[in-house]
């Protein structure tokens, strides 16, 4: 090869040793397929000559601890042995990027129906001491303060809205809407005057496209972006954009009962995300977001 196949090729030499040096087994790579990506991350399959694959994610080289934060969350899920995510393999940096290494799971389109729900729901009795996490990582490309609280109220006022309203302050979100969301911080306790949340295992960034089934038909979750908080977050960013099937939240409930305040505080829960796209991508994520930032204020 030549041009960018040299580059490729030395990368995946790179990678193929850091596998082997893993495995304690040696790794010659045969086939490389890309499987494209997201707007984060580039996204490849490899398999060795010995027929074994594994998945492949890679970004710039300073975004390194992004990845260990993810390798982090996704150990922590499988600690709690519920849900099925891939295992990591390793992870690490070269001049031209940085990349994590996970198990290859075969996946089909199929996810969110009822066993994705009762697995989800196991994941949530899984439980921690503190609300956030010992580490910070990121949601999408963003900084996502995990600082503990035994608040939970405190933890989403400080680490979550007002930070996402600061960073969509200085992106150009109007000081109107801006106020109005500090007016909403400052009035949290009124969503959470009868209900106090249990401390749940999180997947953080919960969405239609971070979920699928293997071709058994196991549920599979994957790049998180891992705390311990409010289980009711994870299940309102399921309706955020489409929603997943009727059966995965009959299931749900039937394992592990929403709160009827829920209807109301999902609104409160996308809020965060819907700010978050905002200030990656821009465009209308503002004007839906104060929206609900206004809805919100007319419960209080």
């Amino acid at each position: 090869m030549n041009g960018k196949g040299n580059q490729i090729s030395n990368k995946l030499l790179s990678i193929a040793t850091n596998i082997s040096n893993t495995l304690e087994t040696t790794i010659h790579f045969k086939q490389l397929e890309n499987l494209g990506g997201g707007c984060i991350n580039q996204v490849y399959k490899v398999s060795d000559i010995d027929g074994r694959s594994w998945l492949i994610k890679e970004n710039s080289p300073h975004l390194l601890d992004m990845f260990v934060a993810e390798a982090e969350g996704l150990k922590e899920i499988n600690k709690s042995e519920s849900i099925r995510c891939p295992k990591v393999v390793c992870y690490g940096a070269t001049e031209q990027n940085s990349y994590l290494v996970l198990e290859y799971i075969s996946l089909s389109n199929q996810g969110g129906n009822a066993t994705t729900g009762e697995k989800l729901a196991q994941m949530h009795r899984y439980q921690g001491e503190k609300f956030g996490w010992h580490r910070d990582n990121t949601i999408g490309t963003t900084a996502q303060s995990n600082l503990q609280s035994t608040s939970w109220v405190e933890f989403w006022q400080q680490q979550r809205l007002l930070p996402q309203l600061k960073l969509a302050l200085k992106n150009g979100y109007s000081h109107s809407d801006y106020d109005r969301g500090l007016k909403l911080c400052e009035r949290l306790n009124v969503f959470f005057s009868s209900y106090q949340p249990a401390i749940s295992l999180l997947h953080g960034d919960l969405w239609g496209g971070n979920q699928a089934h293997d071709h058994n038909g196991e549920a599979v979750i994957f790049d998180p972006a891992v705390y311990y908080g409010d289980r009711e977050t994870d299940i309102a960013m399921t309706e955020l954009f489409g929603g997943f099937k009727a059966a995965f939240y009959s299931a749900y409930n039937q394992s592990y009962p929403l709160d009827e305040g829920y209807a109301t505080r999902k609104i409160l829960y996308n809020l965060y995300h819907t700010l978050n796209h905002y200030n990656l991508f821009s465009g209308g994520y503002a004007a839906q977001a104060a929206n609900m930032t206004k809805r919100l204020l007319a419960e209080v």
